[in-house]
């Protein structure tokens, strides 16, 4: 059947599901298939999601679109025989792993709790799983955030309604309302508006919708009439015949008399929901090696250290697809590096932290690829950034992370090659090893502490084992209440050693010497400022990158909702 007749079937005056789409019957490697859950918007609400789900299906199969109205009760009502016929095609396709996608804002939505419940009832014998709604995606509180920005001029002085759709009753008001607010959260985020407010509308089938609508409106009308501009913004798929026969047209008509600023559109159109739909199948469906990524993020200097930390990298090229991002999370620089893997059609990446420690810059990388929904605005060492919430990568990527290099114990061995390059007489050299350091002085005490266990490491060599000492030091150097009493410590350390032998200082940092010579100058000492860059380093991030990919390409288990 072609889309004219498809479109023929369905009167644009109804709310009658008019179209199911079928993926290609071939089985994926791992048995999993997508069932895509719709609201009935109408012939013009529909032919977006359509045209949604088309792109979606040009990647991601088997799957199948349906679409279901408020009519539906479970099987053997109206819409069943298309879910019947959707799960038939998916079995014929070999898909034995199921994962329900709803393209619904909130799980509170009455047809979508309908189809939830009653699913498990037709005739599939396959696993059936559902994934999250898309109020609990980050990808969806841009959206509203976009919207937001569109119309504000002033936020300030500004007053914001997240308006909803779709309430039957007064519980699903308030579990939908709350799913609003967590958009509205998102959007005070980045946005500091005078307030904001949640409002969902009834269905009007629903047996209180007349009233509960009025409420509805007064809210929005009492908004409007406090001082400073009021904006409406719609987090909905609702009803969409045609232009005239919408639910933004029936808001647009119900509020011209007031000073209410209404965004033009719902959630659809927009790219992000194209790119939730594809994260959300990313999240069950596992991926090709070919298309797993790397972004190495290492801190980033001038084009010597640049260039330095490339030769590390450049003989893991040859297996992964890998963009560089240089800096301290920089989340402008993160979102070109993540596009530049999707473009070359990557569906998960491994993204490595190339800092010394674990935690270095976990908290505030984690919140940009989303995720955590807890955002710091901590820097390697522990120190501040920026202080504000920093934005989200807008991608359909799923990500596993790595970072802390300094924690291998195989370091002790670019180390050792270190101290050897410029020891000659052991028995009288007293060794430096020197690194950034923390803030905090829990922190730092533990940075020491795994540079001790390098040590001990070292010690177990027979050149090491005739050095005077070999000492673990940190400078602090970003904290000038810290530095100025760890650099006065080191310089007496240093002082004390050049005067009965040799003082070596080894940097113990990615590469070259940063303010070491600056912060010792007048010493004697001999320093190596190589620093960790060697093909050990290579090899760390090969078992590091390999272990991740491994995760990202492994097989999903299905969610039990």
């Amino acid at each position: 059947m072609n889309r004219l007749e498809r479109a023929t079937m369905c009167s644009w005056m109804s709310l009658v599901v008019c179209w199911l789409i079928a993926a290609p019957v071939f089985a994926s490697p791992s048995g999993t298939g997508f069932l895509v859950v719709a609201p009935d918007r109408g012939a013009l609400g529909n032919e977006e999601i359509r045209r949604l789900f088309e792109e979606f299906n040009q990647s991601y199969r088997p799957a199948s679109l349906v679409f279901v109205g408020r009519d539906y009760r479970g099987p053997g009502t109206e819409y069943s025989p298309y879910l019947s016929g959707a799960l038939s095609d998916l079995t014929q396709a070999g898909v034995t792993n199921l994962i329900a996608i709803p393209l619904f804002l909130s799980s509170a939505d009455p047809i979508l709790a309908n189809v939830m419940a009653s699913l498990p009832s037709y005739d599939y014998s396959g696993s059936i799983g559902w994934a999250q709604p898309m109020a609990d995606s980050y990808l969806i509180g841009q959206i509203i955030l976009d919207r937001a920005a569109a119309l504000s001029r002033q936020p300030s002085d500004e007053g914001v309604l997240i308006v909803g759709f779709g309430a039957t009753d007064q519980n699903n008001e308030r579990a939908m309302q709350g799913d609003l607010k967590k958009l509205a959260d998102y959007l005070g985020r980045y946005h500091h508006f005078r307030e904001t407010q949640q409002v969902v509308y009834y269905d009007r089938a629903a047996p209180e919708a007349e009233e509960r609508n009025r409420v509805a409106d007064s809210l929005i009308t009492h908004m409007a009439a406090k001082k400073g501009r009021a904006l409406a913004v719609m987090a909905s798929l609702g009803p969409k015949f045609d232009h005239g026969m919408s639910l933004m047209s029936r808001m647009k008509t119900q509020f011209r008399e007031i000073d209410v600023v209404l965004s033009d559109e719902e959630l659809l159109p927009h790219p992000n929901v194209l790119r939730w739909l594809k994260k959300t199948a990313n999240g069950y469906q596992p991926a090709a090696a070919s298309e797993v990524g790397v972004v190495i993020m290492p801190h980033g200097a001038n084009q010597v250290w640049n260039d330095a930390v490339e030769q590390v990298v450049a003989p893991l090229r040859a297996t992964y697809a890998i963009e560089m991002a240089f800096g301290m999370g920089d989340a402008r620089i993160l979102q070109e590096a993540v596009s530049n893997l999707e473009a070359r059609h990557m569906r998960k990446i491994v993204f490595v932290r190339l800092y010394a420690l674990t935690r270095h810059l976990k908290e505030r990388t984690d919140y940009i690829l989303g995720l955590t929904d807890s955002p710091t605005a901590m820097g390697h060492g522990g120190h501040d950034t920026t202080g504000t919430y920093p934005p989200q990568v807008r991608t359909a990527a799923q990500f596993e992370t790595v970072g802390g290099y300094e924690e291998t114990s195989d370091v002790a061995r670019i180390l050792h090659e270190r101290i050897v390059e410029i020891s000659t007489a052991p028995a009288d050299e007293t060794v430096f090893l020197v690194a950034h350091g923390e803030k905090l002085d829990e922190d730092d005490a533990k940075w020491r502490a795994l540079i001790n266990a390098h040590i001990e490491t070292l010690k177990q060599d027979p050149h090491c084992a005739q050095l005077k000492a070999i000492r673990a030091a940190t400078v602090r150097e970003d904290w000038p209440d810290k530095r100025d009493k760890a650099v006065k410590d080191i310089r007496d350390m240093i002082e004390t050693a050049s005067q009965t032998g040799r003082a070596l200082l080894i940097a113990d940092r990615l590469h070259g010497s940063g303010p070491y010579p600056k912060l010792f100058q007048g010493l004697d000492y001999t320093l190596n400022d190589k620093g960790l860059a060697h093909p050990v380093l290579t090899g760390w991030l090969r078992t590091a990158i390999d272990r991740a990919a491994a995760t990202l390409t492994a097989p999903r288990a299905t969610p039990s909702r």
